[in-house]
């Protein structure tokens, strides 16, 4: 696949626009932070009442009411989940939005499936990272990036796709490698792989594993580090150099079995449901089904989030992650539960 790097970027574009970021979590903190390392005229875009608005001060950026932020931009990229975005889009966004100015977004969800709307004078751009905000941050402040993949849905000036690069090149990413995709592709590969494998199928996998481990009268201690723990270690080895690479690395013992063992258990039934996912993400109803949930108050997500909390398998990793670190507090939320 073609790729740009710094070189196919103009860096001055980015410079020369004032970007509002809306929404101040991780991901928007981490970009907004590098944009400001950059000298990018940047502020944060947030709800009358934000919780965010003493950490904005605190790390030195400018914050503003949405409507503000927004009226005064070239160029709006949204922070926000997607459940929230489109209620934000109509009543804070859209009103305040100069003519000619621009629209982002880091997932296509909403201009994909057509929950927001843009006014035919903008630019809508698709700067998506494809690593978590600390790389996202952490690779920038050591001089790098991680990849990014860039899409235009609307090109209203004639600079959509440049002020993608540009956008994108301030965070880093100009270093590793910038991919072109469009809305469509990037909206539904990222649910796919998270529902089928990242999220979804790992984690169920995760929990039946332990499960099993723990049934059958094994320690749960064992069964975490054997379900749970070494995945990190498979990861890396994964991302250092793919399937060649952990083979190279992991015993015989435990590649035969990989090899012979592993397709038993993700078989061509399995993949027959994979296919229904992905056709429940192409069709939209994955996402009619997400909205609905959230409009309800969310009592789906809410409710298999308190029976994942309650899981053996959380209590036996928050006391082994507490011996692990000598007894020390995490740095971060609480697992005293």
């Amino acid at each position: 696949m073609h790729h740009y790097l710094s070189g196919d970027i103009d860096t001055g574009l980015i410079g020369s626009r004032r970007v509002a970021v809306l929404g101040y979590g991780a991901q928007g903190r981490a970009q907004a932070l590098n944009l400001n390392d950059e000298g990018v005229d940047t502020v944060i875009g947030l709800r009358k009442g934000s919780d965010s608005v003493a950490r904005v001060a605190a790390d030195g950026l400018q914050a503003a009411e949405i409507p503000d932020a927004v009226s005064s931009a070239d160029l709006v990229m949204f922070m926000l989940p997607d459940d929230v975005q489109p209620g934000v889009w109509v009543e804070l966004v859209e009103p305040y939005l100069r003519e000619g100015a621009a629209v982002g977004f880091a997932h296509g969800f909403n201009i994909h499936y057509k929950r927001i709307e843009p006014r035919e004078d903008l630019d809508v751009i698709l700067v998506a990272p494809k690593g978590a905000a600390r790389e996202v941050r952490g690779a920038y402040q050591s001089g790098s990036g991680v990849v990014f993949l860039i899409a235009v849905a609307q090109d209203a000036t004639g600079q959509a796709q440049q002020l993608a690069l540009s956008y994108a090149g301030a965070q880093g990413a100009g270093h590793v490698g910038i991919l072109p995709t469009t809305f469509k592709e990037e909206t539904e590969t990222d649910l796919f792989g998270e529902q089928a494998v990242l999220c979804g199928g790992l984690g169920e996998l995760v929990l039946a594993g332990f499960e099993t481990l723990t049934d059958a009268g094994y320690p749960p201690e064992l069964a975490y580090f054997e379900c749970l723990h070494e995945l990190r270690f498979i990861i890396d080895l994964l991302q250092e150099g793919g399937f060649s690479r952990m083979h190279e690395v992991i015993s015989t013992t435990a590649a035969f079995g990989a090899v012979t063992r592993g397709p038993r258990l993700i078989d061509k039934s399995a993949r027959v449901r994979m296919v229904r996912i992905l056709e429940d993400i192409r069709s939209g109803r994955f996402a009619e089904e997400f909205l609905a949930d959230s409009e309800d108050g969310s009592p789906t997500l809410d409710a298999a989030r308190k029976r994942l909390a309650d899981h053996p398998v959380e209590k036996t990793g928050a006391a082994l992650r507490r011996m692990m670190r000598g007894g020390r507090a995490p740095d971060g939320p609480d697992e005293s539960g």
